[in-house]
């Protein structure tokens, strides 16, 4: 026998000591833990409120700041008005799809007013409107839609991560800079957006319980809107809302009218001073939703009625916040029209840039893919360089044979 070979009966011995209780012949199955087990955390401060929190209407309201509050309010309108125009913008031919977030522009709106600049925002392709409020040029934000470019801008310059157009994968991406930052001991928090369908991407999943393992400063917020395209959420999920799923992760929940902008930005202020200050992340849910089809070549009318879509346009969020501000005599009339002239303004100019035929050079497909060419780059590069060259003495040699 030769020094690594074991009997019969030891290994008999080894597989007895490596069977579970309830494989054990004759032994008794304990059904709970034993009495040392508890809880890693009391899961009783992570539940979600019952119902979603509200400021607008109720007393609240009261201890609003309004300046911010007209801020909100111009925002908004300027945020419906960037939508629309977009959307024509898509039947004129100028995008080749646009991702309405009519009705949603509270929480695009309060997600860009409630981070820092030195903090970043992870947005997903519906989320043009939370870039344009943080401070991106609205037709560089259109970019990615058009064509011409996967992003239109620097993220690094406006600490906005590319429009992500693949569901939640822009989740732990957020997860990854918010813990690089935290490592690194700078004060930077994270905050990611995503649809309700995004949950349903194991991108959401993972990218909740490493943030909450790490304790990495992210926030994020769901937009439930109601549809992933044509499926409601009843067919997505069968928890008692989508903030509830936090509980199972160890971070807090929080469940917000996603139509009050003053709510929507107290919630995420909250969640974002708490990610800074290494208190950890937080899932908040928004509960709004997509007036517009899903985008333009969508027909919402094939999964939903009309009578569901005015239902929401009674809590319109513009509508909800000039209630509160006209009561309080914080806005008048005048205010009124200043805000629509001032989106009226943004819209006129996105008009005329996005009519104006972009300048494609073929070259730029080896820019910005990395910091160094690599060799296969290079060589590809000069390949298509020699190319051009000669398509373009041929078209001078055809002009002058022409002329001749």
């Amino acid at each position: 026998m030769g020094p690594y070979a074991r009997s019969h009966e030891e290994v008999l011995a080894l597989k007895k000591s490596s069977m579970t209780v309830q494989e054990r012949p004759g032994a008794a199955y304990r059904p709970t833990p034993p009495p040392a087990w508890k809880p890693r955390t009391d899961p009783a401060p992570l539940l979600p409120d019952p119902e979603p929190y509200r400021v607008l209407g109720t007393d609240a309201a009261a201890g609003a700041d309004p300046e911010l509050l007209l801020r909100l309010y111009a925002e908004l309108v300027r945020g419906r008005r960037y939508n629309a125009q977009a959307t024509a913008l898509t039947k004129q031919g100028r995008l080749a799809v646009y991702p309405s977030s009519t009705g949603q522009e509270a929480c695009e709106v309060a997600a860009a007013l409630a981070l820092e600049e030195r903090d970043w925002l992870f947005p997903s392709y519906r989320d043009t409107l939370a870039a344009v409020a943080r401070g991106l040029d609205p037709a560089q934000a259109l970019t990615l839609l058009r064509g011409d470019w996967h992003t239109g801008y620097d993220p690094y310059e406006h600490r906005i991560a590319p429009l992500s157009t693949p569901l939640a994968t822009q989740l732990p991406h957020a997860v990854g800079l918010a813990h690089a930052a935290r490592l690194k001991g700078d004060d930077v928090v994270a905050l990611a957006m995503v649809g309700d369908g995004g949950t349903s991407e194991g991108d959401f999943h993972e990218a909740l319980n490493f943030a909450a393992v790490w304790q990495a400063p992210v926030v994020f917020l769901v937009q439930n809107n109601g549809f992933a395209i044509s499926v409601p959420l009843s067919k997505q999920t069968a928890a008692p809302s989508l903030a509830h799923k936090a509980v199972g992760y160890g971070m807090p929940g929080r469940l917000v009218d996603g139509n009050d902008v003053a709510a929507v930005h107290e919630v995420l202020g909250e969640a974002v001073a708490r990610a800074r200050r290494g208190g950890g992340p937080t899932l908040v849910e928004a509960i709004t939703y997509r007036i517009d089809a899903h985008t333009n070549a969508d027909d919402a009318t094939r999964y939903r009625g009309d009578s569901e879509v005015e239902a929401w346009r009674e809590h319109d969020p513009i509508r909800l916040m000039e209630t509160e501000l006209t009561g309080r005599g914080l806005l008048d009339e005048d205010g009124v029209r200043s805000a629509a002239e001032a989106a009226e303004t943004m819209a006129a100019q996105l008009r005329e840039r996005m009519n104006a035929d972009p300048v494609l050079n073929p070259m730029d497909l080896f820019e910005h893919v990395y910091a160094e060419q690599t060799s296969q780059l290079r060589e590809q590069a000069a390949q298509l360089r020699a190319e051009l060259d000669a398509e373009s003495g041929e078209g001078a040699q055809g002009a002058e044979g022409d002329a001749r």
